[in-house]
């Protein structure tokens, strides 16, 4: 193993050349007297504090609406990368802080029923000419616009979160694959990111966030699909073999064997110079557990059927929806609408009402009004899915 804290001359921390563009907001900040947090720390206690963050423990990983308690949620999916990316931060010497802000705000954007509602969304996007929607750019759209806290006045202020931080969150794809991730050095304006993995992160915590994503639900998506019987041990025991003739190193690939697997092999490998890196073995086996997922998992003909139900839910959720558009900018037809879908409408009009005041909407503009219903969808966790869909086909 190479010495720890190698990383730590390009730390972003005071001192270094990139730390004032870093800890750059949108806005003007408010700052309390008192306050003894430094600017990444109080940007991880603002996502904690947010509402997304919340739903996260009601929205899919893989697997949707399991009575089973030991399948990944995605709130534990962002706790895992959390630990594999500060283990990594702080072994290597970099903020861990940082680190931690990005980790727990990446997954914020999120769509309900994982990559299955990301793909529905993004095809509604692309029919409305609304740009591009991928959960990285949704998660950023998300602490930039949407999600607010209560200032020392109690009024409603959006999180404002530092460059490095937004930046981490629009970077992070996890389905990028790259045997080294080195920062980038240029800081250019994030709403001109226009695809997923586009960009190398901003910050080496940010590049270690990137690598932890995927460290952090490979073998865990593996241990769901035994543990629901769309694996069985026999197809484990067949995979472990296979991995091993590419890395002795490998002993098994339980979550924490092969987390602890990649971990030891990005803190050996990475250099400065080099970037957060694998080793050519674990990139290979990397490369080989994504394959067997896909194959074995992502694309089975049972998760064809959920998402295929994930896009009838979303599709009767938006045309409900749309029809009461009006014009005039009024909401006769929402308010009716409480009536016969008392969850689906309310909630909307909050959520309308709310952001109408401020200025993200006009409902009067057709492409406003439903952009509004699409980011009241995508925010939406798996749970409120089912009991507002549920209303539509209940009399």
């Amino acid at each position: 193993m190479p010495k720890p804290l190698s990383f730590q001359k390009v730390a972003m921390v005071e001192g270094n050349p990139k730390y004032e563009q870093a800890i750059s907001r949108l806005y003007p900040f408010y700052q309390r007297k008192n306050d003894i947090r430094e600017p990444f720390e109080r940007d991880y206690t603002r996502i904690l504090f947010s509402k997304a963050y919340r739903r996260l423990k009601h929205k899919t990983q893989v697997f949707f609406a399991v009575s089973n308690d030991h399948v990944c949620t995605r709130l534990e999916h962002v706790a895992l990368v959390q630990s594999v990316s500060e283990t990594i931060a702080g072994y290597l010497g970099l903020n861990t802080t940082l680190t931690r802000a990005i980790a727990t705000g990446h997954d914020l954007g999120h769509a309900p029923f994982g990559h299955g509602g990301e793909k529905i969304l993004a095809e509604l996007y692309e029919t409305y000419h609304l740009g591009r929607f991928f959960h990285e750019r949704n998660s950023l759209y998300f602490v930039d616009k949407i999600e607010q806290l209560k200032d020392d006045n109690q009024e409603n202020q959006p999180l404002n979160l530092c460059y490095a931080v937004r930046d981490g969150i629009i970077s992070h794809c996890g389905e990028v694959h790259l045997e080294a991730i080195k920062p980038r050095e240029e800081a250019f304006d994030l709403e001109n990111y226009n695809a997923p993995g586009l960009h190398a992160p901003f910050t080496y915590e940010g590049c270690v966030v990137k690598m932890a994503d995927k460290i952090a639900y490979l073998s865990r998506d593996i241990e769901d699909a035994l543990e629901l019987g769309l694996l069985t041990k026999a197809d484990i025991r067949q995979l472990e073999k296979e991995l091993s003739d590419i890395d002795p190193l490998v002993s098994g690939i339980d979550n924490g064997t092969l987390i602890h697997y990649f971990i030891q092999d990005v803190c050996q490998h990475s250099t400065i110079e080099k970037g957060i890196a694998l080793s050519k073995q674990a990139y290979l086996v990397m490369q080989k557990v994504m394959a067997y997922n896909y194959e074995n998992i992502y694309l089975t003909k049972r998760l064809k059927v959920f998402d295929d139900y994930v896009a009838l839910m979303i599709h009767s959720l938006f045309d409900v929806l749309k029809d009461t558009w009006q014009k005039d900018g009024k909401l006769d037809k929402l308010e009716a609408l409480k009536t016969s879908y008392p969850n689906l409408a309310e909630y909307f009009m909050d959520w309308l009402l709310y952001y109408t005041s401020t200025k993200l909407y006009n409902p009067s503009l057709q492409q406003d009004y439903i952009r509004a219903i699409l980011d009241y969808i995508s925010g939406m966790t798996d749970t409120f899915m089912l009991k507002t869909f549920n209303e539509l086909v209940t009399f």
